[in-house]
C-alpha cells in the first residue's frame, strides 16, 4: 500500500492537506516523504494514499519530485537554505579599577565635608522608684 513513488495527502500536523510522494520505507509505520511538504519522516497514520504511484527511485533527489509534480501541474514551493550568519563576539565590559587617592587629598575633602551641629538633647531625669522601707519611716 505504501510503495515508493505512492503520491499521498499528509492529514495530520503542520503539513496537513498538502500532497506528498513517498521517497523511502523507514520501517514499518513510518516512512520519507517529500513534495508540497517538507522532506522529512511522517507516520503512515498521518498519510491519506491516492490511486497514482509514479517510478522514482529510493531516496530519490529533490529535483525528480519536482518533475513529478510538474507532470500532475502541482505549484511546489521552492525554498533556499537560510544563508549562515557570523555570530556577533561578545565584547565584555571592563570593570574600572578603583584609584587610589593620596592622603592629601582626603584630608582635603574632610575638611570640605563639615560635621553637622549636634542637636542639644533634653536630658529627663526619672524618677527612682521609692523603696517601700523608705517610705514606712
Amino acid at each position: 500500500m505504501f510503495e515508493i513513488g505512492r503520491l499521498c495527502i499528509k492529514i495530520a500536523g503542520r503539513d496537513a492537506g498538502l500532497k506528498c510522494v513517498i521517497v523511502d520505507t523507514v520501517d514499518k509505520f513510518t516512512v520519507l516523504v517529500d513534495g508540497q511538504t517538507r522532506r522529512r519522516k511522517c507516520n503512515i497514520k498521518h498519510l491519506e494514499p491516492l490511486e497514482q504511484v509514479f517510478k522514482i527511485s529510493k531516496n530519490a533527489p529533490r529535483a525528480e519530485i519536482v518533475r513529478v509534480f510538474k507532470e500532475l501541474k502541482i505549484e511546489l514551493k521552492e525554498t533556499k537554505p537560510k544563508k549562515k550568519s557570523e555570530r556577533p563576539i561578545k565584547v565584555r565590559k571592563k570593570k574600572q579599577k578603583p584609584v587610589k587617592q593620596s592622603a592629601k587629598k582626603i584630608e582635603k575633602e574632610a575638611v570640605k565635608v563639615k560635621p553637622k551641629p549636634q542637636q542639644e538633647e533634653k536630658v529627663s531625669v526619672a524618677k527612682e522608684p521609692v523603696k517601700k522601707e523608705e517610705k514606712s519611716k
